[in-house]
């Protein structure tokens, strides 16, 4: 869930007609930062912690207080980790070009009154001269390559290029609760993916970590879609839907996607995820009975055409009363010679239409009869 840190106010309480305090004198909460910035109150914490990126002065309880300097130092930090830098390197060049600014503005302001005492003590070491060390280059295209998007995709962008979990699981639930399941896969999830996905495939190793945080946490958010949205009546006693990745296919996410799409409508499911072996499929398909099986595949090389047979053949039932599953290929992997014969899909919607279609029988039990 997501954790908000929204600061102790200072101490006392103003009087009635009183101004409103002045936030930027009395320095930004935590909170509020966290907001501006669009990461977590976790992510500054650790920041400040690791790197030493926190506010100069806290207030009365160690409260922090972020003066406008210190904001301007995180806020170099973000620009810099979404760029491509490391966190580390990124929290060295933010601390420099910190030091350098008020260096500067040192330099620029009046000159002090002379003092008897000289400024540096005997023997001080001299500030470093010259301007700071430029951030190391994250590469061509450093920034996602998201195109046309929803707002929500950059800010789950920047959390994952970031790898600020608490980040990414605020913003993912948030998405599901505000647009519902079907919206957020299509339009929040899966153009993120195919950002870092693209990332990952230009830049050869370098955004792997990203691609599988940001996997891990939809992964996560998906599983999670019964306690964030309402679901429909379970369709009591109704044979479930089978969802399984075809032989040597390792994604599974829309799989994972799907199953939650069918759970909200009350359909009932066995998911068995990825790379699942034929003999294990057809064993499943044999005791449970499914009302259909989703053979997903993402690449032609997995899209196999006998095992879809096969499972369509498949009887169970009393004798005159025998009963066949309904095969869908689902995934990219498929093309229209593949799954001729088969129903078809464009999308987590249209499968969700199709599958639901068949249990309105009347009573939404007992699968329709073709």
């Amino acid at each position: 869930m997501p954790r908000n840190d929204h600061g102790a106010g200072a101490t006392g309480v103003a009087g009635p007609g009183a101004p409103p305090p002045d936030e930027t004198a009395a320095g930004m909460t935590t909170g509020a930062l966290a907001r501006r910035l669009g990461v977590s109150p976790t992510t500054l914490r650790s920041w400040d912690r690791r790197y030493g990126l926190g506010p100069a002065v806290r207030m009365d309880g160690r409260h922090r207080r972020w003066a406008p300097q210190d904001i301007a130092m995180v806020e170099e930090m973000c620009r810099l980790t979404a760029a491509g830098t490391s966190p580390a390197e990124a929290a060295r060049v933010a601390r420099l070009r910190s030091a350098a600014d008020v260096t500067g503005a040192r330099a620029a302001a009046p000159a002090p009154e002379p003092v008897a005492e000289p400024p540096h003590a005997p023997g001080a070491a001299p500030l470093p001269a010259g301007p700071p060390p430029a951030a190391r280059p994250g590469g061509a295209g450093s920034g996602l390559p998201l195109g046309d998007v929803r707002q929500e995709c950059r800010g789950l962008a920047r959390a994952a290029v970031r790898l600020d979990a608490p980040e990414l699981e605020q913003r993912l639930t948030q998405s599901v609760r505000r647009h519902g399941l079907l919206v957020a896969w299509e339009e929040v999830m899966v153009p993120t993916l195919r950002a870092v996905g693209r990332k990952w495939e230009s830049s050869g190793d370098r955004y792997v970590e990203v691609e599988h945080l940001l996997s891990w946490h939809i992964s996560t958010t998906l599983r999670s879609a019964p306690l964030l949205l309402p679901r429909a009546e379970p369709l009591t006693g109704a044979p479930p839907v089978v969802l399984a990745c075809t032989p040597g296919e390792q994604h599974s996410l829309a799989l994972e996607a799907l199953t939650a799409a069918l759970g909200e409508c009350g359909v009932p499911t066995r998911t068995l995820g990825a790379a699942v072996p034929a003999e294990a499929l057809l064993a499943c398909v044999r005791r449970v009975g499914p009302a259909a099986v989703v053979l997903w595949s993402q690449t032609r090389s997995t899209a196999s055409v006998p095992l879809a047979r096969h499972v369509a053949g498949l009887e169970w039932g009393a004798a005159g009363a025998r009963r066949r599953p309904v095969v869908l290929p689902a995934g990219p992997g498929w093309d229209r010679r593949a799954s001729a014969g088969f129903p078809r899909c464009t999308g987590l919607r249209d499968a969700v239409r199709t599958l639901r279609r068949l249990y309105d029988d009347g009573d939404g039990r007992r699968p329709r009869a073709d």
